[in-house]
C-alpha cells in the first residue's frame, strides 16, 4: 500500500514557519481563537460527523489474511527553520496461517526520516507472540534527534506561556526558538509479557537504556540558507533562563543516561489488538532508575492505564476511552525525564507529554511536566466505508475526541530563585495549574485492520496551551 505520511504538530511546535509538504501541513494561526471561533468550529465538527453518519454503508465480510503483509509510505515535509524532511517508513505484519486474523504473530516497523539541519526519526520497532514460545517480545531501537524540542516549564498553568516572545510579528518577539533546545535521544528497549491466566491476564517486565544529550538550540545551523530577514538572532531562550535560575541544575543542564528496568500487571481483553471494538486493557507498572545499571538518578515510578472499548453499533461504531496516572513514588525525577510516560508498551516513536499527538491532541507538546501526571482521552470512532482493493480489506473511518490531562505533583520550584520580580511574575503563576482540555475530529484510512493512517485535528481551548495541533501518524491513539 503507498501513500502519504507521516508526522504529528502542534501549531506552536513548528519552530516558526508553517509546515508544508506532502506528509502534512501545519497551519499556524497568528490569530489567538475567540469563544465565537471555537464554538463554530464544534459545531462544525458535530454536524461532519451527523453527516457521515447518515451515509453508513453496510459492513461488508472481509478477506481471511495469512502470511506476510506490508505497507510502505513516503515522508517528506519542510520546515523553515529544520529544513526540508524526507524519508520512508515500512510496516511488515505477519498473520501466520490466520486462525488469529485480524490479530497478528509478527510485526516489524521500520521508519528513517530526516530534516536536512539535522532532527530526524530512525526506529525499528519488532513485536512478536512466536519469536519466544509463551511470551510476547517487544524490541525498540530508537535515535531521535530533535533541534528545536519544546520546553514551557513545569507544572502545567503555574509556567506562564507568552506567545508572542516567538511570533515574529508581535511588538515583544524575542526569538522563534524561545521554547525549544536541542536534544539527542537514542532508546534500546526490551519488554516482555507472559500469561498468567489465559490470554488476558499477563505479567510484563522490561528494560530500557535511554541517553539523552541537551544542548541550547544550535542558531548558525538553524540560520544556514534563511533569508537575512527570518534569520535567528542570539537571545536566551526559557531553557537557558532555568538554568540561570537553577530551576535545571549543573548535574542535568546536559542530559545524562538512564536506565529503568519495570515491572507490572496487564489485563488485556481486546477483540483485535490494534483496533478493538470492545473489551479492557489496563495496566499496572513499577517502573525504576537504579544506579546500579549505569543510571545517573535514582528513582521509582508508578504507571496506571486504564483503557476500555464498548461497540454501540456492530461493526461501525465504537466509544473508547483511556484515563492514565504517573507518579514519581521515590527519587526525583530529571527536568529532560519528565515527558517521558511508560506504558507496558508504545504505538508510535515517542511516548512523551503531556500535550501533543500522544497524549492531548491539539496542546502543545509537553505543555504540562510534572513528579505526577493525570489523563484522560475519550472518543467515539465510527467505520463508515468498508471496501476491499487488490485483495486487501479497507475502511474509512472519523472519530470525535476530548482530551484532558493536568499535572497533580508539582516540580518543586523556588521562585525565590528568580531575583527580579518582573521575572517571576512574567514567568510564574504559582497555584494556577488545573484540568488542560482540547478536543477535535479525526480520519482514519485502515488495511486489514492493522496499517491505520490517522489524521487528527485538534484545538486547544485555553490560550494559554497553544492554538490547534495536526497529526498525522499510524495507529490510534490507544
Amino acid at each position: 500500500m503507498l501513500g502519504v505520511q507521516i508526522y504529528a504538530c502542534d501549531t506552536k511546535d513548528c519552530a516558526g514557519e508553517n509546515r508544508v509538504g506532502v506528509r502534512g501541513a501545519c497551519c499556524r494561526s497568528s490569530a489567538k481563537l475567540s469563544d465565537n471561533k471555537r464554538g463554530r468550529i464544534m459545531k462544525k465538527t458535530i454536524v461532519l460527523s451527523l453527516v457521515i453518519s447518515a451515509c453508513l454503508f453496510a459492513a461488508k465480510k472481509e478477506i481471511t489474511k495469512t502470511g506476510w503483509n506490508f505497507g510502505l509510505l513516503p515522508v517528506i515535509a519542510y520546515n523553515t527553520d529544520l529544513g526540508f524532511e524526507y524519508g520512508v517508513l515500512f510496516n511488515f505484519v505477519n498473520f501466520g496461517d490466520g486462525s488469529s486474523y485480524p490479530n497478528y504473530n509478527q510485526k516489524v516497523y521500520v521508519e528513517a526520516s530526516r530534516y536536512t539541519k539535522g532532527s530526524g526519526i530512525y526506529r525499528v520497532y519488532y513485536d512478536s507472540y512466536t519469536l519466544i514460545p509463551g511470551l510476547r517480545f517487544i524490541g525498540d531501537v530508537s535515535y531521535l534527534p530533535d533541534r528545536a524540542y519544546t520546553f514551557y516549564g513545569y507544572n502545567g498553568y503555574e509556567s506562564v506561556y507568552n506567545a508572542d516572545w516567538e511570533d515574529p510579528d508581535a511588538p515583544s518577539y524575542r526569538t522563534r526558538v524561545f521554547y525549544r533546545y536541542d536534544r539527542d535521544f537514542l532508546r534500546l528497549k526490551a519488554d516482555f509479557q507472559g500469561k498468567i491466566r489465559g490470554n488476558t491476564l499477563r505479567w510484563a517486565a522490561g528494560i530500557t537504556g535511554r541517553n539523552c544529550k541537551v544542548a541550547s538550540v544550535d542558531i548558525d545551523k538553524m540560520n544556514k540558507g534563511q533569508d537575512e530577514e527570518d534569520k535567528l538572532t542570539p537571545q536566551p531562550g526559557l531553557y537557558e533562563k532555568y538554568v540561570d535560575w537553577g530551576l535545571i541544575s549543573d548535574a542535568e543542564k546536559d542530559g545524562g543516561f538512564i536506565t529503568t528496568v519495570k515491572a507490572g500487571l496487564i489485563y488485556d481483553s481486546r477483540d483485535v489488538i490494534s483496533d478493538p471494538g470492545r473489551g479492557i486493557w489496563s495496566e499496572a507498572t513499577l517502573i525504576a532508575s537504579p544506579r546500579a545499571l549505569g543510571s545517573e538518578v535514582d528513582f521509582i515510578k508508578l504507571n496506571l492505564t486504564h483503557r476500555q472499548y464498548i461497540t454501540l453499533w456492530p461493526q461501525t461504531l465504537v466509544f473508547a476511552y483511556r484515563l492514565g496516572y504517573q507518579e514519581t513514588l521515590s527519587g526525583k525525577t530529571p527536568f529532560y525525564y519528565l515527558p517521558i510516560i511508560e506504558p507496558s508498551e508504545m504505538l508510535a516513536s515517542k511516548s512523551e507529554g503531556l500535550g501533543g499527538a500522544q497524549f492531548n491532541r491539539g496542546i502543545m507538546r509537553t505543555r504540562m511536566i510534572g513528579e505526577g501526571m493525570l489523563y484522560g482521552n475519550f472518543e467515539f470512532r465510527l467505520k463508515f466505508w468498508r471496501f476491499t482493493v487488490a485483495n486487501q480489506n479497507i475502511y474509512l473511518g472519523t472519530n470525535l475526541f476530548l482530551d484532558a490531562g493536568r499535572v497533580v505533583t508539582p516540580v518543586d520550584v523556588d521562585v525565590s530563585q528568580v531575583t527580579a520580580t518582573e521575572d517571576q511574575i512574567a514567568y510564574f503563576h504559582p497555584g494556577a495549574e488545573k484540568m488542560h482540555y482540547s478536543t477535535g475530529l479525526g480520519f482514519k484510512i485502515a488495511m486489514n485492520q492493522n496499517f491505520i493512517v490517522s489524521v487528527d485535528y485538534g484545538v486547544a481551548l485555553d490560550e494559554q496551551d497553544g492554538d490547534s495541533g495536526l497529526y498525522i501518524l499510524l495507529n490510534y491513539l490507544f
